[in-house]
């Protein structure tokens, strides 16, 4: 029974009264003192001020009692039970002077606890469930009453307060407590990240000059004078799907470290030796730094973790979640981070994960590795991502699903390789004693001779090779070796002869031959097991089989001693931490390692590794190294093969191949037949692959036109335009200018579409400037683009890629000469189409249905119009008008509602071309229902 019923029996003016005479009206106060006062002085029956007795409690008892009971309705209670229950009710509250609380607490209790405490104090005899629910009921009515009469006091607020205070100063001070025993996780990440981010920027901002390290020469120089800056182009094949798809790409070349400003997942491709890794330290550094410059602000507030996977794969375990991250690449922090900062902050979005090395991950174990990818960016995502892999060691799109976008290191070029001569000689007089007048003198020279000799031209592409060619210019007195074999061989004997003697390093003097026995075994071992990285251990057991084979090594001592000689003294070992063993680049190891598979005479091994992306150059370098009855058989076994990608290597061996066994040659000529000219997109992916030697196999113009008919050539000259774009490098340049005047449209648009791949001058010039424009779209990919076609004269039909100012129109475009215009984009201003008078066609794709085309009704010579059925149903309900029109173009798929409007908005169409099937499978009635529409028009539907 609630109090509310009671209340129905009990007015509050009878129970009032009666709870009033149970508490002494006179309060003690505040209640400020140590021994807060209890109930039982604030009863009428206890204490000094007494003035009711216990008879008095229960007279008062019977009378609640005895009111409920007689109150109209049904009896609560059996008559016999009253006496009962007015003992029980009066045993409660006689129980009030008996309770050891205070008011304050009492009323924090709530009348239902308070009657409770009274009820579990007091004895009650045994009562029916009436009686019993009656008892509890009017208790809990009799609490409430007593309860408002505590709230009621003056000094309850007073006594409240203090009991407040005294609580939030308890409860301050065990906080207190709690936070000194455990710091705010994000106060403990902060200081980490700082002790962290201090330690990648020691770690990462220095960088190894190959060929600086001779005498008074630091072993690395400071990443800010080292660095060079490149560029990354798409290497898809489907290039204009990969814009729509990545739209951040569209401007063809970019600096390669602002490729994460736009896209915030990248996979790069590079040859070895292109500066992949320098770019994932710049990166790292870059985001380390408190205030990065301009360029890279973009990383500012990101934590970034270099993954090597040379080192994550090392033992061939699972590779590592977040919080393992710092202790599987070695740091010295592992352990120090806080529980779960990495997942902290990857879960944040603050994450700059920078994986390098895909190439250098066994073959076995790269689906492993793609998986463990994919769930850690399906994991946290918002992170920006770089990954970094040899062109071919993984397929194409091989991380698409999950939103990595694909970009290739472009080779260096001209004005890189000067840039980078410069920095390499002006670091070398910074921190090498030696003549500056003689050093100058060296880089005039050097930069003659790569300007004049094709063949080291063609060697100067990445970082790698310059610096190998700087060094070898200085150490050789300003002469170098002619060709890449001859190059390694001249590196070699530098870092393992004369950088000792130049150092002036004291200690038993080692013949050349002798240490490279011990490093091509090593070399080869790693080959075969598909790494970069071996364990100490087993270096000195592959050391220890070399020993008895060598005495002039043994000399030295035991293999520990061999192996500590050679990372001390080759500078072509390292120890990457105590337990591994690498090369200085993976270049060299496998130019040693070909030394080891010639000495061997393994050429099987060609054959089983010949769709292996990691023994491309090991083969390419046992040729240029073999006798000519060793590249024999090497060449043999890769065309024994059979793929087109065997015969493709095969063939890139042949620069390399000074003496070849004439039907071997003959043989390679007839596979090589086979694949050229290319005829699928499938060939044209192969032949790209292999990067610039492939121009050397490409048929010119000529050669196509002579060798097969009309047809076919123009679909390999195409397809060869496309080969010679993807590769993209300046030397591809040349070749393709021979297509400038092709009869076939196709292959003159081809020129036209791959421009951005290119310097944008150079390629203007020599292609872009000499292309017929009677009937070709040239193609801007940004306002550079534009700007450089404004200077050759500009042309009158232009397709425009990508996102333009309306002022870069105006600025650029010709008024006087545009006649056709195609949009693959937006401008932020529509109406300034209406400025270029002489319009005759515009087509408008990949911009908003909503973006408004009421500027083209003032264009009084345009007769042409291509829009998206969408686009047009759009613009025609909104009222524009094209009476001027005569073709109509639409693409996309339509229904009837998108054609209804047109006839109105189109009243002199005579052609109207759709390029998407109707909807209806009806093809009759489709065409029945466009002639209705258009009576006068000439109609094609091409599904």
């Amino acid at each position: 029974m609630d109090p509310a019923v009671i209340g129905t029996r009990l007015a509050s003016s009878v129970v009032a009264p009666l709870v009033r005479k149970l508490l002494v009206r006179e309060g003690p106060g505040a209640g400020l003192v140590d021994r807060p006062v209890r109930l039982s002085s604030l009863v009428s029956f206890r204490g000094e001020k007494r003035t009711l007795s216990e008879k008095d409690v229960r007279s008062l008892a019977a009378r609640l009692v005895r009111q409920a009971a007689e109150s109209p309705g049904e009896a609560p209670f059996p008559r016999d039970e009253e006496m009962a229950v007015t003992d029980a009710l009066t045993a409660r509250l006689l129980v009030l002077g008996e309770l050891e609380m205070d008011d304050v607490q009492a009323v924090r209790l709530g009348y239902r606890e308070f009657a409770r405490a009274l009820h579990l104090q007091a004895a009650t005899r045994d009562l029916s469930a009436d009686a019993s629910l009656f008892l509890d009921s009017l208790t809990e009515c009799a609490c409430l009453h007593i309860i408002n009469f505590f709230t009621q006091r003056s000094t309850f607020v007073a006594r409240t307060l203090v009991e407040q205070s005294r609580d939030h100063a308890e409860l301050i001070a065990k906080l207190d407590v709690l936070i000194a025993r455990t710091p705010r996780p994000d106060g403990r990440d902060a200081a980490f990240e700082q002790r962290y981010l201090s330690y990648i920027t020691k770690k990462h901002g220095r960088l190894q000059i190959y060929g600086i390290d001779l005498l008074n020469s630091p072993g690395k120089w400071p990443l800010d004078v080292a660095y060079m800056r490149l560029e990354a182009t798409s290497p898809v094949d489907a290039y204009e799907d990969f814009l729509r798809r990545h739209p951040r790409f569209r401007q063809g070349r970019q600096p390669v470290d602002e490729v994460l400003a736009g896209h915030d997942r990248v996979l790069l491709r590079g040859e070895a030796g292109s500066g992949k890794t320098t770019l994932i330290q710049w990166l790292a550094v870059s985001a380390a730094r408190p205030d990065p410059d301009d360029r890279m602000a973009y990383l500012a507030g990101l934590i970034p973790f270099v993954l090597p996977l040379r080192t994550l794969t090392r033992h061939g375990g699972q590779l590592p979640a977040p919080k393992d991250f710092l202790a599987a690449v070695g740091s010295p922090l592992a352990g120090e981070e806080p529980p779960g900062w990495p997942s902290r902050v990857l879960t944040a979005g603050r994450g700059l994960l920078l994986i390098d090395g895909i190439d250098e991950v066994p073959e076995s174990e790269r689906a492993h590795a793609h998986g463990w990818l994919s769930d850690l960016a399906e994991a946290y995502p918002g992170n920006r991502w770089l990954v970094t892999s040899r062109p071919s060691a993984v397929a194409e799109e091989w991380l698409t699903a999950e939103g990595f976008g694909e970009l290739r290191l472009s080779s260096m070029r001209p004005a890189d390789v000067r840039s980078f001569v410069g920095r390499w000689h002006e670091a070398a007089r910074t921190g090498v004693s030696a003549d500056d007048e003689a050093l100058a003198s060296y880089e005039s020279r050097l930069l003659d001779s790569i300007r004049t000799k094709p063949d080291l031209g063609r060697l100067a592409t990445n970082p790698l090779m310059c610096g190998l060619i700087c060094a070898l210019h200085r150490d050789r007195h300003g002469f170098l070796p002619i060709g890449r074999k001859e190059l390694y061989q001249a590196a070699l004997s530098m870092l393992l002869i004369r950088r000792d003697r130049e150092r002036g390093v004291t200690g038993p003097e080692l013949r050349e031959e002798p240490q490279l026995q011990i490093l091509q075994r090593l070399a080869y071992w790693l080959i075969k097991d598909g790494r970069t990285e071996l364990t100490r251990d087993r270096a000195l057991a592959e050391i220890g089989k070399a020993l008895p084979a060598l005495p002039e090594m043994a000399a030295l001592g035991d293999p520990e001693t061999v192996l500590a000689h050679l990372l001390n003294r080759s500078g072509l070992l390292r120890a990457p931490t105590a337990e591994t063993i690498d090369f200085c680049h993976r270049t060299f190891q496998d130019f040693l390692g070909a030394r080891a598979l010639l000495d061997e005479g393994t050429f099987g091994m060609v054959r089983k590794h010949a769709a292996d992306d990691q023994w491309e150059d090991v083969i390419r370098m046992a040729v240029a190294q073999g006798r000519p009855r060793d590249r024999a058989d090497v060449l043999r076994e890769l065309l024994h093969d059979g793929s087109a990608r065997a015969v493709v290597l095969a063939a890139s061996c042949l620069e390399q191949a000074t003496e070849l066994d004439p039907a071997v040659r003959a043989e390679l000529e007839r596979s090589m037949s086979a694949l050229l000219p290319p005829r699928t997109p499938e060939a044209v992916t192969t032949l790209a692959s292999v990067g610039p030697l492939a121009l050397d196999f490409l048929p010119g113009p000529e050669e196509l036109a002579g060798a097969w008919p009309a047809s076919d050539s123009d679909d390999y000259a195409q397809l060869c335009v496309r080969t010679a774009s993807l590769i993209g490098t300046d030397e591809a340049i040349p070749y393709l200018a021979r297509f400038n005047d092709h009869p076939s449209l196709r292959v003159r648009s081809q020129l036209a579409l791959f421009w951005h791949r290119f310097p944008i001058e150079t390629y203007g010039r020599e292609v872009i400037a000499q292309l017929p424009y009677d009937d070709l779209y040239l193609i801007a990919h940004s306002v550079a683009e534009l700007r450089a076609l404004r200077e050759l004269g500009g042309r009158p039909w232009m397709r425009l890629v990508g996102d333009f100012t309306a002022t870069s129109l105006l600025v650029y475009l010709d008024p006087s000469q545009l006649t056709r215009l195609d949009l693959r984009g937006t401008v932020d201003d529509m109406s300034v189409l209406g400025e270029f008078p002489l319009l005759e066609v515009v087509s408008v794709s990949e911009c908003p249905d909503s973006t408004s085309l009421a500027s083209l009704q003032k264009l009084p010579e345009l007769r042409h119009l291509r829009l998206s059925a969408r686009h047009a149903a759009r613009s025609a309900r909104s009222g524009v008008r094209f009476p001027q029109v005569h073709r109509l173009d639409l693409h996309d798929t339509y229904t009837d509602a998108m054609l209804e409007p047109l006839p109105q908005a189109y009243p002199s169409v005579d052609t109207l071309c759709l390029y998407a099937a109707a909807p209806s499978p009806d093809h009759r009635l489709d065409q029945a229902r466009l002639h209705a529409l258009f009576p006068q028009a000439s109609i094609s539907v091409t599904a």
